[in-house]
């Protein structure tokens, strides 16, 4: 509907809804409408209704004369009222008649008289205004007849730059229509102070006092302060302080989407910026500024070879007829600008750079004022200097002061929410109140009066005890001094990027203390991997890692199905408790030299230019988190190049040209490199401690040769640790028996059944599920067809039973040693974890992969226990689930080859307490 309405007639639409709520009308009339039109003091409709004598509070008293004030609340929307409704239609025919293409103050109070039934049509007869007069009026002012201007008018003009009447009626009216006047509202302190950018400024004005070639165009990045660099020289044409030949200046904005806009047919558009290039050139001190303004090249110009804006400006131009200010971003400038020659020579640049934290500082404190009259809030200097701060380091997608500002933005609004939300108190008086009413209402209708009448005494006692309450809470709320501190600010921004940048709590610290303990819980044994991911952890965590390096990189390696990949998993849950933070890359996907552009983002001219990296856009949109780079030595060596900058400055450029910051991911590397000639000791069963160490030492040294043969120098140098992963022991794939079968209790608990093994069985267990060469990956598939395929034919032959526990013994030795199945009560643990399983819902989780597997094989024989060549390997397809009891899994998927969680989720190293990590054979990239 107010398309066309120009800026002063949308501020008499918001000043005839502000007068509604001040009288507490649930409505906007056309009463509201004349009392908008006549505060907006500097439209034609309130100058054409000052010389009949109508004032704001003449119409005020007569408002409330005639229909008196309401008793609507001053929240919530406002409806216009038929009348008013059709006012607002007849301005439109109004302007129409009169051959605007805009709606002014001046058409909404012809379309007010023609109306002629409303209230606001009948104030103005009390007020003893004749409406053919008031009509005749506005007419003659409209064609500019009216040569009456009371001297504070003319000295406020010259203020503003220097409108005479003159000026006035040879029309500012496409100006208005179609931009701002920045000097009046310079003028009228309507602006926001700029600090900081007096070079720029005068840089402007030199370029603005040259003979030739006057028009400077700013160039810099969104958010450096473009526009607020136009909004100072506003500023400082009206204080006068600027060369004799800026003086009397005006800087109007022009919006080229107004212009262009409603123009259907050929020849529309050039006619209206004819229009506005001829009006700035008969008024002569108008400086036009055009943001964005590479969008005149094009602009306007159509198939049937229109003109474009461009075109139609560079006559005026080169003759000096037309003086602009541009505005537009360096990549934008360089793409259309530079590439229209005659255009280009137009113009002479200036770069805007981005203000340093410092300067930063400086502007919010200059801006902190406005903000906290908005807010009604109050800053602390801790604060802005954090906002300036925490901004440039943590959000590099935009820039100074922008992001900065935002953020003393958002946590004006936050801390004025938290004071505008209703105490508990006042809300259980709103819903006692309520429930009082309805029972009043029923024995009414009841005709139980008596009762009714005590619900009615009840009912007063309430809103009495309301209404004070009510006022206690306003009159404290207005005396309470909200102060926002670095804190806030610090809480936005974590919760703006994701990134945990507010101050350690107690709890926290506790749980940083523990980490490793946290972690051991999934991942048994690898002393030394837990604890170099810990102290990165804390390192960052308070704030002493290197700025400009991701918080760690690691190469993991090892033999298979020791914990290597589930490692990263345990560390994603820890840090953020979702798994999905995990960002995981199969760099066997990525053995190809052109695979490259899929993780980075590919060049200009490629097929998926314009949809970015896989991995770079998925740091983008996460910049908190853990990068999982699975068997790394299988990728093509231009992938490690492009990683050389990850590891050392924490930035990576994409393929289209933007930077995505890794400064706070955590980078892990897995890798078998070294470890695949690596086998158990000659001895029979486990090996014994020397010879355990002693092969740990032997792989670790030929892990670290192998790495060096297989990788360049600057690539390992710029890691922070390689940790090399131990062989499991027999105490240690012992425990991953008892998380595995903790993980099939969840599932039998849906069946109200419950499972337990002795000691022997689970030493049977343990021996046949480990192979030093797999580590703890065949174990899972032994637990699936030695138990849980066993308990399946029993309870479908009902030797077992629902509501039964069933305990699984041996019996005999040795290789003639087998299990056994007896079913037994539940005892009370058993029961009341049936009962807490059955009551939640099940929930799963999935990893974030870079790109899924292309086939079958890719997902299905990774986790099992035989090698890449074992056919015998089948789907991972099932759901993990959590906490819940996971659904049924088969034998030989990669997340349960080797063992299960604690909470019944099968990791995608075959264990989980311990996890297994994926190897040569191959691994899934998606739960």
């Amino acid at each position: 509907m107010f398309e066309r309405f120009t800026d002063r007639a949308r501020r008499v639409i918001v000043l005839a809804q502000s007068e509604a709520r001040s009288l507490h009308h649930n409505y906007i009339g056309t009463e509201h409408l004349l009392l908008g039109l006549v505060k907006e003091s500097d439209g034609v409709a309130a100058k054409a209704l000052s010389l009949h004598g109508v004032n704001p509070e003449g119409v005020r008293q007569q408002i409330v004369a005639m229909i008196g004030e309401g008793t609507a609340s001053e929240d919530g929307h406002i409806p216009f009222t038929p009348h008013a409704r059709q006012v607002l239609e007849l301005s439109l025919r109004e302007a129409l008649q009169l051959g605007h293409n805009y709606i002014g103050t001046e058409h909404i109070l012809l379309g007010l008289i023609r109306e002629g039934e409303g209230v606001g049509p009948q104030v103005l007869a009390k007020m003893d205004v004749d409406l053919s007069e008031l009509r005749s009026t506005v007419i003659k002012l409209i064609r500019g007849n009216n040569e009456d201007q009371s001297q504070e008018e003319k000295d406020r003009a010259a203020l503003a730059g220097g409108v005479t009447p003159k000026a006035q009626q040879t029309g500012s009216t496409l100006l208005n229509q179609f931009g701002r006047n920045l000097t009046a509202l310079a003028a009228e302190g309507k602006l926001d102070p700029v600090v900081g950018r007096s070079t720029e400024i005068l840089r402007v004005m030199t370029v603005l006092s040259r003979r030739t070639k006057n028009n400077p165009v700013l160039i810099g990045d969104p958010g450096v302060g473009k526009t607020a660099v136009v909004e100072g020289l506003a500023q400082k044409i009206v204080n006068q302080d600027v060369p004799e030949t800026l003086k009397g200046k005006q800087i109007y904005t022009l919006d080229l989407g107004s212009v262009v806009s409603g123009t259907r047919y050929r020849g529309d558009f050039e006619e209206k910026l004819k229009k506005v290039v001829k009006e700035v050139q008969t008024r002569g001190n108008i400086i036009l500024f055009i943001d964005e303004i590479h969008q005149i090249v094009g602009a306007g110009s159509s198939e049937g070879g229109s003109m474009g804006a461009g075109d139609l400006l560079k006559p005026a131009l080169a003759r000096g007829e037309l003086q602009t200010i541009g505005a537009t971003t360096t990549d934008e400038y360089r793409k259309y600008i530079e590439k229209d020659a005659a255009l280009e020579r137009r113009f002479q640049p200036i770069d805007v750079k981005e203000p340093s934290v410092a300067d930063t500082v400086e502007i919010l404190q200059g801006l902190k004022s406005r903000y906290e009259n908005h807010h009604r809030v109050s800053y602390t200097n801790a604060a802005l200097q954090a906002a300036a701060e925490l901004s440039a380091r943590y959000i590099q997608d935009r820039k100074l002061p922008d992001k900065a500002i935002d953020m003393i933005d958002e946590a004006g609004a936050r801390l004025r929410i938290r004071r505008l939300t209703a105490p508990p108190e006042l809300k259980q008086l709103d819903k006692e109140l309520a429930e009082v009413q309805a029972k009043k209402q029923k024995a009414v209708e009841a005709q139980d009066f008596e009762t009714a009448a005590d619900l009615r005494d009840r009912e007063d006692k309430l809103t009495k005890q309301r209404k004070e309450k009510e006022e206690s809470w306003r009159k404290g709320e207005d005396n309470q001094e909200m102060v926002v501190t670095d804190q806030i600010i610090a809480e936005v921004v974590s919760d703006a990027t994701g990134i945990p940048v507010n101050k350690l709590t107690e709890q926290e610290a506790h749980k940083l203390m523990n980490m490793e303990k946290v972690l051991h819980e999934r991942v048994i044994g690898q002393d030394e991997a837990i604890s170099a991911i810990s102290r990165s952890i804390r390192r960052a965590r308070v704030g002493l890692k290197d700025p400009n390096r991701p918080t760690g990189s690691f190469i993991f390696a090892g033999p298979t199905g020791v914990g290597k990949t589930e490692l990263a998993k345990a560390l994603a849950q820890f840090l953020f408790n979702d798994e999905n933070a995990l960002i995981r890359v199969d760099m066997s996907e990525f053995g190809e030299k052109y695979s490259a552009s899929r993780l980075f983002g590919a060049p200009p001219g490629y097929v998926g230019y314009d949809e970015g990296g896989e991995l770079t856009e998925k740091v983008r949109r996460r910049p908190f988190s853990v990068i999982l780079f699975d068997e790394i030595e299988k990728a093509h060596p231009d992938i490690f190049n492009s990683l050389l900058q990850v590891l050392d400055d924490g930035r990576l450029t994409d393929g289209q040209g933007r930077t995505v910051d890794f400064k706070n991911t955590i980078i892990i590397m897995t890798t078998n490199i070294g470890t695949v000639n690596i086998t158990q000791s000659q001895n029979t069963g486990f090996a014994l401690q020397n010879s355990v160490e002693r092969d740990y030492r032997n792989m670790r040294a030929q892990v670290v040769t192998d790495l060096k043969q297989n990788f360049r120098p600057e690539f390992l140098n710029r890691l922070d640790d390689i940790i090399v992963f131990q062989q499991l022991s027999k105490d240690q794939v012992r425990q991953i028996v008892d998380l595995q079968i903790e993980g099939l209790n969840k599932r039998m608990f849906a069946r109200n059944m419950a499972v337990e093994l002795t000691d022997a069985a689970k030493d049977l267990l343990t021996t046949r599920g480990f192979d030093p060469a797999m580590g703890a990956r065949p174990l899972r598939r032994v637990i699936q067809s030695d138990i849980e395929d066993a308990i399946s034919e029993r309870i479908l032959m009902e030797d077992l039973h629902d509501r039964e526990a069933v305990l699984v013994g041996v019996d005999g030795q040795g290789d003639a040693a087998d299990f056994t199945f007896t079913g037994q009560p539940l005892n009370e643990d058993e029961k009341s974890a049936i009962e807490k399983a059955n009551e939640q819902p099940e929930k799963t989780l999935d990893i974030i992969s870079v790109d899924p597997p292309k086939n079958a094989e890719d997902s299905n024989n990774s986790g099992s226990s035989q090698n890449s060549d074992d056919s015998s390997s089948q789907s991972d397809a099932q759901p993990r689930t959590v906490d819940d009891g996971p659904a049924q899994q088969p034998a030989n998927s990669s997340d349960e080859a080797g063992s299960q969680q604690a909470d019944g989720s099968q990791n995608e190293d075959g264990q989980s307490g311990h996890g297994a990590d994926s190897s040569s054979d191959g691994d899934v990239s998606s739960l």
